[in-house]
């Protein structure tokens, strides 16, 4: 064997090296075990109060009454569907970095700054729980984005300003609703 013929087969052997290591940081995100750690801690406290939130919306969808029934229940309806799916994106994001989302309603219960609400409620009473969820919500949203932000995951980040945007637009929506101007 030539020299040269060496010589082409290390760089190509180097070269397949160099793939498989940059294709294993892909793999990884490229994040080490304390970044993403901080990531999934935020992630599963949103996770948890998004869970305790949507059962609110369940019940506050099966229970509304009074002269706002057709205009709120609907809205219900259209809020706990959306949470159903965030709350599978964060917890598929979580699977992402190869941890276990919380899934139990005991964790979710011991976990959420939200909290369950009885089922006799006036239907304006049950505006105001969502507005207040909403705002708790959003607090974990800035908190998982300031996790993403300080290790550069950016799919992280993305996806927590897209659940921004959306729930700044229903709270401006429910905030107006419930507005007596």
């Amino acid at each position: 064997m030539s020299v040269k013929t060496e010589v082409k087969r290390e760089k190509k052997d180097n070269n397949s090296t160099e793939k498989k290591s940059r294709l294993w940081a892909y793999k990884k995100l490229g994040f080490s075990k304390p970044e993403t750690a901080e990531i999934v801690n935020t992630l599963n406290q949103l996770l948890a109060n998004y869970h305790v939130h949507y059962q609110k919306l369940r019940n506050y969808h099966w229970n509304v009454k009074g002269p706002d029934f057709f205009d709120i229940h609907e809205k219900f309806e259209e809020q706990y569907n959306q949470a159903k799916l965030n709350i599978d994106d964060i917890a598929e994001r979580i699977r992402v970095f190869g941890y276990t989302p919380m899934s139990t309603l005991k964790e979710y219960l011991e976990n959420s700054e939200i909290k369950e609400t009885g089922s006799d409620m006036e239907g304006m009473s049950m505006v105001r729980e969502i507005l207040n969820d909403f705002e708790i919500l959003l607090g974990y949203m800035v908190n998982v984005a300031d996790a993403a932000i300080d290790v550069g995951d950016v799919g992280t980040e993305n996806m927590i300003n897209g659940f921004v945007e959306e729930m700044e637009k229903s709270h401006w929506m429910f905030t107006a609703f419930a507005s007596k101007d």
